[in-house]
């Protein structure tokens, strides 16, 4: 039992990477394609509603692209567009975080 415990305890504190969305908008949008979602760093000319809030943590330095993908796949079943990550760094245990606001425009199109 004491051995369990202890891989649990590592498993815990190093565990797998992860992206989180958490729903805030009212009503349901047909989901996308997540290939189609962009990734800004600030926001859109045009104008979008918020659908829910995005957390991602534990993605090694090198993995810029794997996050972003992974994020893409969370938040193409909202029915996203976009996503503004508004803030994003690395913590003391040299992994990648970010947080943001998944969106989807209100003409529902994607930018060109």
């Amino acid at each position: 039992m004491k051995n369990f415990l202890t891989v649990f305890v590592l498993l815990a504190l190093t565990g797998c990477a992860s992206v989180d969305i958490t729903k805030t908008a009212k009503g349901a949008y047909a989901p996308t394609d997540p290939n189609d979602v962009e990734i800004f760093l600030t926001r859109p000319d045009r104008p979008y509603v918020e659908l829910g809030t995005v957390t991602v943590t534990k993605f090694d330095p090198g993995e810029t692209a794997k996050l972003h993908n992974a994020i893409r796949t969370k938040a193409a079943p909202l029915g996203a567009n976009a996503v503004i990550l508004t803030n994003q760094g690395i913590n003391p245990g040299n992994k990648l975080w970010a947080v943001g606001v998944a969106i989807r425009y209100k003409d529902g199109g994607i930018s060109n």
